[in-house]
């Protein structure tokens, strides 16, 4: 009995998360930084086709001869155009600002290995996973700011204007949606054409601030890197459990 061979141990079921190597993030941060001012010219046009939209269905209610079938297929053709043009620098600028968004992740744990509270998949998850994607990319963003920071950079005032003017945005835009598919009525189109251009109006601050962001946490990784690894990562006081 004593000779027989020892069977191997198991293979490990679970592969480990790959050594984080830091990355400069200024190319992508400046094609994110591009992107989101395209994302501001198509939102000024969406204001404009929203303001167009809003005033004649103004003249319709007030005036109804006032208004040729011409001008409305002209206006309705403007804010059709205005709708996918935006949709098409979201879509183009959320891609790029995802891949972004994984390198600064990726470059903060190489600060900081041991300070993030959430694992790297979620940069990408955690803004399509209804519910938490409420906060775990705020989270995600706070854990990688406070990792690349110096303790002359601990507020994180700019992050928190983003994604709270971000999430306005979301959430009067779901809205305003709804409450345009809904209209049927002048008055109500009224109504709903007034949400959809303050929405647009709330999005060209919220990709301003964006742009903001995104250089500022690529200013400070570029920084600290070029300082070498003797920078100690800020911490921020935590309360005693």
């Amino acid at each position: 009995m004593s000779n027989m061979p020892v069977a191997p141990p198991p293979p490990n079921r679970y592969q480990p998360v790959p050594r984080a190597v830091l990355r400069s993030p200024v190319g992508l941060a400046k094609a994110v930084s591009i992107l989101l001012a395209v994302v501001v010219v198509t939102d000024m046009f969406a204001v404009w086709a929203d303001y167009q939209s809003l005033d004649m269905v103004n003249r319709l209610i007030s005036d109804f001869d006032s208004v040729t079938g011409q001008e409305i297929d002209s206006v309705d053709m403007r804010y059709r155009l205005a709708g996918i043009v935006q949709s098409a620098a979201l879509i183009a600028t959320g891609v790029v600002f995802l891949v972004w968004f994984h390198r600064a992740r990726v470059n903060a744990e190489v600060f900081a290995p041991e300070y993030h509270a959430k694992k790297r998949g979620w940069t990408i998850w955690g803004w399509i996973c209804p519910v938490v994607n409420l906060w775990f990319p705020r989270r995600i963003a706070l854990d990688t700011w406070n990792a690349s920071a110096d303790e002359n950079q601990r507020g994180a005032k700019l992050l928190n204007w983003w994604w709270a003017l971000w999430l306005m945005t979301e959430f009067i835009g779901w809205a305003a949606g709804r409450q345009y598919a809904r209209a049927t009525t002048p008055e109500e189109i009224q109504r709903a054409l007034g949400s959809v251009l303050v929405t647009d109006a709330l999005d060209i601050v919220a990709a301003i601030l964006a742009i903001l962001f995104v250089r500022r946490l690529t200013q400070m990784q570029h920084e600290k890197a070029l300082r070498g690894p003797s920078a100690p990562p800020f911490v921020p006081n935590l309360p005693a459990l």
